[in-house]
């Protein structure tokens, strides 16, 4: 019986502008490539799993952002952390890297960045895996919505974000709207919370959250994009996220009809309890739709 193939992860830094930008990769050089942006409060580590199921037949390419995991966190006073800057790393991360042709998969946090990178360069954009990643008004939950109304200038906004900021509602997140949550393990929140702990990292949590209702003002920016380019498209989505509701998943349709929908008996980060069905769709969509040089 063959052994059977492991992909090799690598581990890397790479230098953008004044910041060394962490990065996780693995796959063939000459595969369809899938770049990988992770939510909050995780980071790269979030994909672990999925660069073991697929990182033999693709090259997966997953950054941390700038004041996540590994990556420099310079403290807000040096860096201007909204959602345009997260954005502005990402690019310069794609120009060093050379990847200027790939799908990418958007999650959370990842859709703000990727939708505005999308709208920079959509020459760069090949597909678009979208999993709990909103783009549509009525995919905010009332939970979203009370999260988006803390913003600069608002009394007790900060304070409220902070409240936020704690072990317990880091694993809430895992475990909210699942349908088994013991099979949902640890490792995820727990190294969440370890990079949240550091130093710092909360005041640029804070800084980030207060820029979230920036996002809302793309939304239509971000839909004629979908609706021009009509990209490839794979939505996979935790029907039961707190966060991002299950009508965020279907207006996707209005703009990408062609799209493919897929909904799940679980929560925000839905790779954590169905990878084993949702990692095969991703694998399918890019066969179909990616093209090997």
């Amino acid at each position: 019986m063959s052994e059977p193939v492991v992909p090799q992860i690598e581990h890397r830094f790479v230098q953008v502008g004044a910041l060394r930008v962490f990065y996780r990769e693995t796959g063939p050089a000459d595969a369809p490539a899938l770049l990988l942006l992770h939510g909050f409060p995780s980071a790269s580590h979030q994909f672990r799993r999925l660069f073991d199921a697929l990182g033999t037949r693709f090259r997966l390419i997953a950054p941390d952002y700038p004041g996540f995991g590994h990556s420099d966190s310079p403290p807000p006073a040096e860096f201007r952390y909204r959602f345009d800057t997260l954005t502005d790393v990402v690019e310069g991360f794609c120009r060093a890297l050379g990847l200027h042709r790939f799908a990418m998969y958007v999650f959370d946090f990842g859709a703000p960045v990727g939708l505005r990178l999308a709208t920079r360069h959509p020459e760069w954009i090949t597909g678009l895996v979208v999993q709990n990643g909103n783009a549509y008004l009525e995919g905010l939950s009332g939970l979203a919505r009370e999260f988006i109304a803390n913003r600069p200038g608002v009394e007790g906004a900060e304070e409220r974000v902070r409240g936020l900021l704690t072990a317990e509602v880091t694993r809430s997140q895992y475990e909210g709207g699942t349908t088994d949550p013991a099979a949902v393990a640890p490792d995820g929140w727990t190294l969440d919370q370890h990079f949240l702990d550091l130093p710092g990292r909360k005041d640029i949590q804070v800084e980030l959250a207060l820029d979230y209702h920036t996002n809302l003002g793309h939304y239509p920016a971000w839909q004629r994009w979908l609706r021009t380019a009509r990209p490839p498209t794979l939505i996979v989505w935790g029907r039961g996220d707190p966060f991002f509701t299950e009508p965020g998943a279907h207006a996707f349709l209005r703009d990408v009809p062609e799209a493919e929908l897929h909904l799940f008996d679980t929560g925000h980060f839905a790779l954590e309890e169905k990878l084993p069905e949702i990692a095969p769709l991703i694998a399918d969509f890019l066969d179909r739709t990616q093209h090997r040089p």
